[in-house]
């Protein structure tokens, strides 16, 4: 038998995440500690990291493997990344926005990526030059073709971000409160999800001033891969470590130009 695709091993990943983090979610033993950046893990962090990177080193013993909390580092040629829980704060506090981001990085380019919320009963998929992807509903379900929106304007466009708070810690406050006095409404989706909702054209710009390659990579690839550009705050690539911006091309250009002036 062949191996496994890398879209199909990343899939496969995604089930294995979902399997420990659906047991460990709401469930009264959820051991929880802090990090020195006081930021919290649980021990699904822990054990989603730990058997993912066992799987990869399995299926891919040639690939590096970087993951938030275990480690690793990016090479030039194939990397698979992984956020074990994207919003750890939300699963800790029984919230179900959270989930499992995996990405295979190439040459510093994603390639595969993935992103499953299980709690949201939604898994995300994109492979370069095969679309973006979302699943609803059990597996099995058939998956939906996804497209950034078609609008044209800040005037009219639905902005979302992370934290405001982080903006004067990372940024510049006064760089998001242009921008989102510029846009018809902004609000605080967050995290993964607001990446996610631009890749279904359900929003039109997420911008936050912090992320870290792990945090990315999964939903940058989705955001163009449904035709979106998904870059740092800057322009450039959102592993510089200037925050990430995601939007249609059109809006992703008047924000560039509202964050900088």
């Amino acid at each position: 038998m062949p191996p496994p695709s890398d879209l199909d091993l990343a899939l496969h990943l995604g089930d294995l995440a979902d399997s420990i983090t659906n047991r460990r979610f709401q469930a009264r033993d959820l051991r929880v500690r802090e990090k020195p950046d006081r930021t919290p893990v649980t021990d699904a962090d822990t054990a989603v990291e730990t058997a993912v990177r066992a799987a990869v080193k399995s299926a891919r013993p040639d690939d590096a493997f970087a993951g938030e909390e275990t480690g690793g580092r990016v090479t030039a040629g194939r990397t698979w990344l992984v956020d074990p829980i994207d919003g750890t704060k939300n699963f800790l506090r029984g919230v179900p926005v959270w989930a499992t981001l995996i990405a295979l990085l190439e040459g510093g380019r994603p390639t595969v990526g993935v992103i499953s919320a299980p709690a949201l009963h939604s898994r995300w998929w994109a492979a370069a030059g095969q679309g973006a992807w979302l699943r609803r509903g059990p597996a099995g379900s058939a998956p939906l073709p996804l497209r950034v929106s078609g609008t044209t304007l800040l005037a009219d466009a639905y902005l979302s971000t992370t934290s405001t708070c982080t903006w004067d810690v990372f940024h510049s406050s006064a760089a998001y409160r242009r921008l989102a006095e510029a846009c018809w409404e902004d609000r605080a989706f967050g995290d993964f999800l607001q990446h996610c909702m631009v890749a279904e054209g359900t929003l039109d710009i997420a911008a936050e001033p912090v992320v870290n390659p792990w945090d990315i990579t999964a939903v940058q690839l989705l955001v163009e891969e449904a035709g979106g550009v998904c870059t740092d705050l800057l322009g450039a690539s959102p592993h510089s470590g200037t925050g990430a911006l995601s939007a249609n091309p059109r809006l992703h250009l008047l924000a560039l130009k509202a964050l900088a002036r």
